[in-house]
């Protein structure tokens, strides 16, 4: 009697201990920070849900730790080091600037902190990238809208935001394609800073001036674009965005509108979680910097419109991508990263 009844008492202990451990790890061990410098932009806020919604579905993170505000290089340092001061064992970061906070990633890194750039990259070498290929994605949709043009005429080139390293890899990539074709011209070239409002007025602007043009080029601002056009009565060009759900609907929908979709999803930021949370593990990668390659989606041919209306999600933000998530780097469900909440909210 006295024996079986410690084997049981042994047994529960031994229980209440396992559960004693798998509740830790459910609740996770590290904290992470985040920094992002553009607020009010569909893209940016799915690339923040998507970071919530992997940590928490990773169970391996207790904490987020966020900077998410309209800022610039010196103040996206500014919350770095605070990041730092917090505490916090990665940094997942969509840099303001290619150079201009590597002292700040620099002091983290020195301090054993893991650095993962997002999105774009950084030069500071200790940090680690995983990032859309930026250039493909500007040369895979230029390309594609100088042929829908026939080789030739006017376009017009519509960037994101002056300085920053996505910028400048696709402004790379969209003067490749342009070196393959010498009769196309930019007749206009604005940066839209990846802000709706300022890119539809914008083209309302040039459309004012009557200069004629052939094709639209944008950098992700894309639905308010094709909204223009149509606002304006403007006859429908051939536009290349992203793969934003409003625009990707109106691919499927808006009569007599030729178009293409470039795949780069916000999800690239729950990438930058798994990744931290890998090299903190102890698995680090054979390579500093990870792209993850575009596709292009386009409704001028039956293969292409079978992608896109596979692809429409009309339940998500017009500014959302659709590609939600990345085979092999994220974890959670649509219900996960469309509520955007992340390890104790």
């Amino acid at each position: 009697m006295t024996n079986t009844r410690a084997l049981r008492l042994g047994l529960l202990a031994g229980a209440a201990l396992l559960a004693s451990v798998a509740g830790s790890w459910a609740q996770g061990t590290y904290t992470i920070g985040v920094s992002n410098t553009v607020q009010g932009n569909g893209w940016r806020e799915e690339m923040i849900c998507a970071i919530k919604a992997e940590a928490l579905a990773s169970g391996k993170v207790a904490k987020l730790n966020i900077a998410h505000r309209n800022t610039d290089a010196a103040g996206q340092s500014e919350d770095i080091r605070n990041l730092i001061s917090a505490g916090v064992n990665a940094i997942v970061v969509n840099p303001a600037d290619p150079s201009g906070i590597n002292a700040a990633l620099k002091e983290a890194t020195d301090k054993g902190i893991v650095v993962v750039a997002v999105d774009q990259a950084v030069t500071e070498p200790s940090a680690y990238v995983v990032s859309n290929n930026q250039e493909q994605y500007a040369y895979l949709g230029a390309k594609w809208l100088f042929q829908q043009i026939g080789g030739k005429g006017d376009v017009v080139y519509m960037r994101g935001a002056a300085g920053a390293s996505a910028d400048s890899d696709r402004d790379k990539g969209f003067k490749k394609a342009l070196a393959e074709f010498p009769d196309v011209k930019v007749v206009q070239e604005v940066f839209t800073g990846w802000q709706q409002d300022q890119g539809k007025q914008q083209i309302l602007d040039f459309i004012a001036t009557g200069t004629p043009f052939n094709g639209i080029w944008t950098s992700g601002i894309d639905n308010v674009i094709v909204d223009a056009l149509v606002e304006s009565q403007t006859p429908l060009v051939p536009v290349v965005g992203a793969d934003n759900a409003g625009f990707v609907g109106q691919l499927n929908t808006v009569p007599n509108f030729t178009g293409a979709a470039v795949t780069n999803p916000g999800s690239i930021g729950a990438a930058g979680v798994t990744l931290a949370l890998q090299i903190l593990d102890g698995k680090k990668p054979a390579e500093q910097t990870v792209l993850v390659d575009p596709q292009l989606w386009e409704n001028a041919t039956a293969e292409g419109k079978a992608k896109l209306k596979a692809a429409a999600d009309p339940s998500l933000s017009p500014e959302w991508p659709v590609s939600i998530s990345i085979p092999g780097w994220t974890d959670y469900t649509k219900e996960q990263i469309v509520a955007c909440k992340g390890p104790g909210e």
